[in-house]
């Protein structure tokens, strides 16, 4: 049996061989975090959106066992209308083997875009370490996978279902580097801060592409984050947050839900609780960090082309 790697697509293949703008796009969040149909037009909007910059969209996800750096408009429509397993990092193995498919998350997705030299990668929200991971050691793996991957994730922070204090100090034991956009304030997903500031920040996309080259230049192979909060026009209502936010949490514990469930059961309640209003925000911030992920690697492919 031949097990191909990985393929990119000739479109995303011709961006890189040229120097021009790529950002990766990871395909979970239309799969498993937006209802149907109106994931498939979120996927389709998104690579616009970055198609009309001047951007070249790689979306990312395992296609019959083979991992796909850009879709075609088929791939695009699978991941958004088929029943897809979610995949991290160490699913990529078995559903390669098995021929199976997968909608990659956030680690699996910069591991990928890693592996065929994308530099940006946009999501919505970075998974984190877990409430009550002292006992239950519940962390994501996009903690882990970006201490060892070199690719600059823009995101609105960590989603407020987590433990967002434990999740920059395991970010900072990492060595992962956390860089406000236009912020000193880290975001917590649909609300625009959270109670925990940034040690870094920076005004523009070109800033982010220094950075990514004085990281090259000094040897680190860790990935970097942009914390980009939702505007703060565009932020779910903060009183109501906290409201649906803790009821979830009640209705999680008493239903004696734990491990991967949790998060897919509080997301699920908050989305039922705040009928529907979480979603728009999720939508509405995921447009903001494609859009900032798009200028960062505009700058980069300029910053690159200057320095060949």
């Amino acid at each position: 049996m031949t097990i191909s790697s990985f393929i990119v697509s000739a479109e995303v293949a011709a961006a890189l061989a040229a120097g021009r703008p790529v950002v990766a796009l990871e395909s979970t969040i239309i799969s498993h975090g937006l209802p149907r149909p109106r994931n498939h037009g979120a996927a389709l909007e998104f690579e616009r959106m970055l198609r009309d910059a001047g951007v070249t969209p790689a979306t990312i996800a395992v296609l019959d066992g083979v991992p796909n750096i850009g879709l075609d408009d088929e791939g695009v429509r699978r991941i958004a209308e088929d029943d897809l397993a979610k995949a991290s990092v160490r699913d990529l193995p078995l559903l390669a083997a098995s021929g199976a498919s997968g909608a990659t998350t956030v680690a699996a997705t910069a591991h990928l875009a890693s592996l065929a030299s994308i530099r940006v990668f946009a999501t919505g929200g970075l998974g984190g370490v877990h409430r009550g991971a002292s006992t239950t050691f519940d962390e994501s793996a996009d903690l882990g996978t970006l201490a060892r991957t070199p690719v600059t994730v823009v995101s609105a922070g960590v989603k407020s279902v987590l433990d967002i204090a434990a999740t920059l100090e395991r970010l900072e034991s990492l060595s992962v580097p956390v860089v406000g956009y236009r912020t000193t304030v880290f975001p917590s997903f649909w609300l625009t801060e959270s109670a925990f500031s940034i040690d870094w920040s920076v005004d523009t996309p070109a800033e982010v592409a220094a950075i990514m080259r004085a990281q090259d230049a000094l040897g680190h192979g860790q990935g970097i984050i942009v914390a980009n909060p939702i505007p703060r026009e565009l932020q779910w209502d903060p009183v109501e947050h906290d409201r649906v936010l803790l009821e979830a949490l009640s209705a999680a514990d008493v239903a004696g839900i734990s491990g991967k469930a949790v998060t897919p059961f509080l997301l699920g309640y908050i989305v039922e609780a705040s009928e529907g209003r979480s979603l728009e925000v999720n939508l509405d911030l995921a447009r903001n960090n494609v859009r900032l992920a798009g200028e960062i690697a505009t700058a980069w492919a300029s910053l690159s082309a200057d320095l060949a």
